[in-house]
């Protein structure tokens, strides 16, 4: 079996445009979940959180919020952020205001802990709903009330030019899709996209015809070498190697 490997790159988004996030006094926001006050609030407007489209994670029905409802609610300061990916994902860039609460269960001194059950809480990371899901999930069995997971994920938020902090939000960072294709007979199961040198993660889910795709938003060597785990195979690479094709076993 030929497990060599093959992505699909296309277009370019950097982070170099989104002004850093600052309050009102010229100090970094707080991590509590909430953004900085925007210079306009909203006008008030109505949301049927009941037409949201549901993925279930972990047996857990988990409602998708869009990112047009997300960040209304961001400024308008209703909903609390929350980070679901890994520690140095998050320290390179996040949500401007988002804690850090990795799923599935936030780790210890986890910050949600100290959130009331009912406050709206969503939580996203960047594949763009795997880790968010599994976040939420485990927040609605410990009782939360309104938890959502961000639909399109991080990457719609910086493409968007939505708040941000982090070491990176100044560096340019490029936007790669990675197109694959596994056996359809696992169609709803998770592809993972892992930074071999690095603790950082990426996940997909399989379609029913049997393709997949990630997305990365990565700035860093391209000698860093990325290994993909679908259910029937496992390949690695560097993103110069794996560039002439799609993913497959």
């Amino acid at each position: 079996m030929d497990r060599r490997t093959f992505l699909t790159i296309s277009g370019a988004a950097t982070l170099g445009s989104v002004a850093g996030c600052l309050s009102d006094d010229g100090t970094e926001t707080e991590a509590d979940g909430y953004g900085p006050k925007p210079d306009t609030v909203p006008e008030e407007r109505s949301i049927d959180t009941s037409t949201y489209r549901t993925q279930v994670f972990q047996g857990v029905e988990v409602p998708l919020a869009p990112i047009n409802d997300v960040f209304y609610w961001y400024q308008r300061r209703e909903t609390r952020v929350a980070d679901a990916r890994q520690s140095a994902q998050y320290e390179r860039a996040h949500i401007a205001g988002a804690p850090l609460s990795p799923a599935p269960d936030g780790g210890s001194n986890d910050p949600i802990e100290e959130w009331s059950t009912d406050e709206r809480i969503v939580t996203y990371c960047g594949c763009p709903h795997h880790l968010s899901g599994l976040r939420a999930a485990s927040l609605i069995n410990d009782g939360y009330k309104e938890v959502y997971a961000l639909d399109e994920g991080f990457g719609a938020w910086i493409d968007r030019g939505y708040p941000l902090q982090g070491s990176d939000v100044s560096a340019d960072r490029a936007t790669y899709t990675i197109r694959g294709q596994s056996d359809a007979a696992y169609a709803g199961e998770m592809v993972m996209l892992e930074q071999v040198d690095a603790k950082r993660h990426e996940a997909a889910p399989i379609a029913d015809d049997g393709s997949y795709t990630l997305q990365l938003h990565y700035g860093g060597s391209t000698d860093s070498r990325f290994r993909v785990e679908a259910p029937d195979y496992t390949t690695e690479g560097t993103l110069e190697e794996l560039t002439s094709g799609t993913v497959t076993a």
